[in-house]
């Protein structure tokens, strides 16, 4: 692990020193500055700590520091993080924030008090990042940001890496026990839930050492609501007034013309194109007026409509057990030894509740079909109509997951002499993630639906011709059953060692060095596909617990039905036997076979040395890497075995400047090199497909890609920062991200025969090492806690940060059968151009209160599956959350608090767009509502 300056005390008050001459008074070695006391506590305290720790370090590097035994300033580690500078978060569905990304990238290399850990999951991270969002706050006593990295880090994540701290029993005094629990609620789901934890630790004097102990515990629970309406991809019609003429199919017959705003299928037998439109292009089909296809080599007019129109009411529960155990002894002055085990748990379970309606049907429309048609002013686009007889299902979805993850580590550190000191870690890691998934469709052909793409503020509106029957269970068929299970496992076993030595008083003043050498093992277990079966009875002759409806969908925010009946997810996870033996298929589920197996092994060495010359300190180093993969993959659906290999070895140098321009400016210089291993499931070429659920001919794929490479990245960043008071500094940061060897889909069309699903062509999605790319930006930050103010204004503060992304990466063009013929420059998915944040801090006389206030400008998020006649980019609008925390402290001992989220009650909101084609008015996507969510907390120490 990195180096830093340390500041010592992780108590509850703090003593640390911000005053100019500390900072000039350095001595020749980081670890040795001189403090002046300056007593603060609360939320000031935790800011305080927060600089103090970036000013000290050598690398550029933000902290959170939690500012009292199980308080970190928010409900989990993501959402903490999104008031550093440069990072920004997203995906605040399911009761918290759980994306991040530093500095417009979402490869991060995690850590727990310094070792690199992970967390057994599905993709994205397929097990090679912690799910930070696992871990509970009340866990945490404080988490590093390094935005750049030294020789003697690991050489992952071209992020940035993030070290998540949590307490030993030497940071307290003597015994200790706390106690934090708070009862929080999600506004859209009205439960009360916990959120507890209990931490007890002691100390004593073992003969001339020291001996002490400490076991802290958490649990919490959420209960949640996602309410979201979402309109369907764009897809051709014929026009209503003029359709195309057609050929006679099969060579025999009259010719068949077009029915009026009849959806245009590509491979249609009337049409001697094949394709008669080409789907998945950049920009999706042209929204001009007049737009033509041809159609047997006479142009034809043409216009788009969405194919659908969904929402989904979506219930969730979800558990997280979590402990730290810690034993620490040190014997005498120059030993210390360490142990600590680390448990992180997860179990959730969710209900969705969907509901899915076509409106692309054009086989009963009346009299005058162009009559319930409008148009987007200006283009061929439609607005609004009326479809007759469209067929649409419900489907109640049930999910159970869990993981378990289990870290052991045992550490010493001795010093030899006056100028070597050695440390060496060992760890293993063990984690395990299983999920299994059961739903049953409803169907049913309403007589009607009249419907508004987007009725205003990118929100569609649609109501049947008589929206009770939703709710009425005799009009709706069961129709297909669908399953489905995962597992995925990994391990690691990691020694370290590294030392320094100290040389002395001239221009290399300490030499550090190490080892490293890391066994990691993945495995995914997947089922084989199987059909799915189909019923065919009437709703109601179900099991009354078997059918559940719901209320009050969407809040009142759009003009949509509000409650329908739908298969009851829970009941299906709880009699999953019965309703496979309803559907004649095995009670006992699908069966899991071993998709795949890596093993990966890594060894590192690194040789670091320290530099002084005047107020000019420097930090140099190489680290090399080498990492030797297995990988075995099992053909899922052919039963075929296959294997890889991989070897792969990088010489990583870094550079790092300080130089104290005045007793208060201090500049730092970095330049690095990092690496971004491919996901183990990006590794894996097995193939996961999906039939044709909307009538396009073809089932959509995905599959890794043994043959990937590392991404690497040249990062180089420049850095000024003015302590201008004792707690209060203004910093900035220009900084440079030379990419290569990026990650990205390749799309092509494949025949797979064989896999009981409805279709045998495929649109499969493989990952490649195809895309170079550059991301540069500047961030500015500051902490400023003014002593001028009078009377009770005094102890407030503000803190806020800036950052401006400009970002670009190559992403090849392809032919039909997947070759790259081109490339073409897009925003790097995740990067917001503009992100700031500013915080009101308040802390006097046992209140502390914090009313921040986050924003990320629009983002590119993904590229959608290229199979309509959409934009292919789905961006994300702008995201903000007004956040308040409160607390009191009652006496020494007792505490209270009150924390608000989302308090404006954002939404998050999608649309198709690339380059300036799409937008947000026109190509609205999707609609999901944020949850308010409140807490009261009591904490208490003895």
């Amino acid at each position: 692990m990195a180096k830093k300056i340390g500041i010592g005390s992780a108590s509850a008050v703090a003593a640390l020193s911000l005053s100019v001459s500390a900072f000039a008074q350095q001595s020749s070695t980081p670890q040795s500055t001189e403090l002046e006391e300056v007593i603060v506590s609360g939320v000031r305290e935790s800011l305080v700590q927060g600089l103090a720790n970036k000013r000290e370090a050598v690398q550029v590097v933000e902290s959170i520091v939690a500012e009292d035994i199980g308080k970190l300033p928010d409900n989990n580690v993501v959402e903490a993080l999104q008031r550093i500078a440069g990072i920004q978060i997203s995906n605040r569905g399911g009761g918290e924030a759980e994306a991040i990304v530093i500095r417009g990238l979402n490869d991060t290399t995690t850590t727990w008090n310094g070792r690199n850990v992970f967390t057994a999951s599905p993709p994205p991270a397929s097990g090679r990042q912690l799910a930070l969002q696992d871990i509970p706050a009340n866990l945490i006593s404080k988490v590093d940001v390094y935005k750049t990295r030294a020789a003697d880090q690991l050489e992952t994540g071209l992020a940035g890496q993030i070290d998540v701290s949590t307490r030993r029993p030497f940071d307290f005094d003597g015994f200790e026990m706390s106690l934090n629990a708070r009862a929080t609620t999600q506004e859209q789901r009205e439960d009360i839930d916990p959120n507890a934890s209990l931490l007890i630790a002691n100390n004593w004097d073992v003969g001339g050492g020291k001996f002490g102990v400490m076991a802290n515990a958490s649990y919490s629970r959420v209960r949640y609501r996602d309410q979201s309406v979402t309109a369907g991809a764009l897809v051709p019609f014929a026009t209503a007034n003029n359709p195309p003429a057609g050929l006679n199919c099969n060579g025999s017959g009259t010719a068949a013309n077009w029915t009026p705003l009849e959806r245009i299928f590509n491979g249609d037998c009337r049409v001697s194109e094949d394709p008669i439109w080409q789907a998945g292009t950049d920009a999706g089909l042209s929204t001009a007026p007049g737009s033509t296809l041809s159609f047997n080599g006479v142009n034809y007019p043409y216009v788009l409509g969405r194919d659908a129109l969904f929402a989904s009411d979506l219930e969730g529960d979800r558990k997280r057990p979590a402990a730290t155990l810690a034993v620490q002894w040190a014997p005498n002055d120059t030993s210390e030894y360490t142990f600590e085990a680390f448990y992180q748990g997860y179990r959730e379970e969710t209900f969705n509740s969907l509901h899915f309606t076509f409106a692309d049907w054009w086989g009963s429309l009346g009299a005058n079909p162009a009559s319930t048609v409008t148009y987007y002013p200006g283009t061929n686009l439609i607005k609004t109509r009326t479809v007759g007889a469209p067929f649409g299902f419900n489907s109640g979805d049930a999910t159970k997951s869990d993981t378990d993850t289990f870290v052991y580590a045992l550490n010493g550190k001795w010093q030899i002499g006056d100028k070597l000191a050695l440390s060496a870690d060992l760890s293993i890691q063990d984690s395990e993630y299983n999920t299994r998934f059961i739903a049953v469709r409803t169907e049913r052909v309403p007589g009607s639906i009249t419907l508004d793409f987007n009725a205003g503020n990118g929100i569609p509106s649609w109501h049947f011709n008589n929206d009770a029957e939703m709710l009425s269970p005799s009009t709706w068929t069961v129709g297909a059953l669908f399953q489905n299970r995962g597992r995925q496992k990994g391990g690691a076993e990691t020694l370290q060692v590294d030392g320094d030595y100290q040389l002395g008083d001239g221009l290399f003043r300490q030499l550090s060095f190490g080892v490293r050498y890391d066994d990691r093992s993945a495995e995914s277990f997947s089922p084989r596909p199987t059909p799915e079966p189909f019923l065919g009875r009437n709703m109601s002759t179900l099991p009354s617990g078997m059918i559940s409806t719901n209320s009050g969908f969407f809040d009142g925010e759009g003009n949509i039905p509000t409650a329908w009946a739908v298969i009851n997810g829970y009941y299906l996870l709880d009699h999953a036997a019965e309703v496979r033996a309803l559907y004649g298929v095995p009670t006992g589920g699908p069966s899991l076979l071993r998709a795949f197996e890596v093993q990966e092994a890594t060894a590192s060495a690194y040789v670091q040395t320290d530099i002084e010359i005047g107020k000019l300190q420097g930090q140099f180093g190489l680290r090399y890497v080498t990492v030797d993969t297995d990988m075995d993959f099992l053909n899922i659906i052919g039963g075929d075995r296959s294997s890889a290999s991989k070897s792969v070895s990088d010489l990583l140098p870094s550079l790092t400047l300080r130089y104290a321009l005045t007793d208060q400016v201090t500049l730092r210089f970095n330049y690095g090199e990092t690496l971004r291993r491919p996901a183990f499931n990006d590794l894996n070429s097995n193939f996961a497909l999906t039939g044709d659920l909307t009538g396009v001919g073809y089932g959509t794929g995905t599959s890794g890609n043994p043959d990937l490479e590392p991404a690497t990245a040249k990062n180089y960043d420049l850095t000024a920062e003015w302590y201008f008071a004792s707690d209060s500094a203004i910093y900035g940061t220009l900084f440079r991200r030379d990419l290569e060897g990026l990650v990205v889909p390749l799309t092509r069309r494949v025949t797979i025969p064989n896999t009981g699903l409805n279709t045998s062509s495929f649109v499969v999605t493989q990952p490649v090492n195809a895309s170079d790319g550059k991301l540069e930006g500047i961030e500015l930050g500051f902490v400023y806690f003014p002593e001028y103010l009078p009377g009770i204004l005094k102890g407030l503060g503000v803190t806020g940060s800036f950052t401006k992304l400009d970002s670009d990466q190559t992403i090849p063009l392809t032919s039909a059968d997947g070759q790259i013929i081109g490339t073409e420059d897009v925003a790097i998915f995740g990067v917001s151009d503009t992100s700031y944040n500013i915080t009101l801090a308040y802390d006097r006389a046992g209140l502390g209160a914090r009313l921040s206030y986050v924003w990320r400008d629009d983002f590119l998020d993904r590229n959608e599956a290229r199979i309509f006649a959409n934009p292919i980019g789905i961006w994300r609008q702008s995201e903000a959350s007004l956040d308040l925390q409160l607390s009191y402290d009652i006496n020494d001992k007792l505490a209270v608090s009150f924390d608000a989220v989302n308090l404006t009650e954002e939404m998050e909101q999608s649309y198709y767009a690339f380059g300036s084609a799409g937008g947000p008015s026109t190509h609205n996507f999707g609609n999901l509502l944020i949850s308010r969510s409140f807490a009261l907390g009591v904490r208490w120490r003895l």
